[in-house]
């Protein structure tokens, strides 16, 4: 998988049609997880912050994951609505980087996800206080238990806090190893989103 087609690079005029077609190798390829992605958010101090999550979707307008909106990086988002994300395909030797201005998907969005989540993640969303101190896993249990014990009929709710976020694309860098750390590089770039994208090369 080391090898370049030429539609891969020389040819690709925008990157999400390059992303699909990597990302559905990668699904076929990568033993655990071809979706997850290392996301970095900063608050209001800059301290830049990372964490791996799951993408949950993705389309021409940018790439989403669902989070409590009062845990860190909802916060962090909150304060400074920016991101960059990381996806590794080990296996295929490959890497995608992107980053861009991040806005909150529709409720209408956060409902549909929430409710093809497994019961258990459900209530685990309203057990769960993310990112906070926790006295004890006792603690998180007892909580997991009410919450279990509130919706044991009927449908769960989406709680209020939870909800996905979209993260809008100004670049995107293909990366593929090469021998001797002489790496295929390309970085997609546009102004804005819905801009037009430009292409270059990297040096390794």
């Amino acid at each position: 998988m080391n090898a370049l087609t030429p539609g891969d690079f020389v040819d690709a005029d925008e990157p999400f049609a390059l992303f699909g077609k990597w990302f559905e190798e990668a699904k076929a390829k990568e033993l655990n997880d071809p979706e997850a992605m290392a996301v970095a958010t900063a608050g209001a101090d800059g301290l830049p912050d990372l964490r791996m999550v799951l993408m949950k979707g993705w389309s021409a307008q940018g790439f989403v994951f669902y989070t409590n909106a009062e845990s860190a990086k909802g916060r962090q988002l909150a304060e400074n609505p920016q991101a960059a994300a990381l996806f590794h395909w080990k296996s295929l030797r490959r890497q995608v980087r992107l980053r861009g201005p991040v806005e909150p998907v529709s409720e209408a969005e956060s409902d549909a996800y929430y409710k093809s989540r497994p019961r258990d993640s459900r209530i685990g969303a309203w057990a769960s206080q993310q990112s906070r101190p926790l006295e004890s896993r006792f603690a998180l249990e007892k909580a997991v238990a009410a919450y279990a014990a509130k919706h044991a009929v009927g449908d769960i709710p989406r709680p209020p806090y939870w909800r996905g976020y979209l993260i809008q694309p100004i670049a995107m860098e293909f990366w593929q190893n090469k021998p001797f750390r002489l790496h295929d590089r390309v970085r997609f770039f546009r102004d804005s989103p819905g801009g037009n994208w430009r292409k270059e090369r990297l040096y390794p």
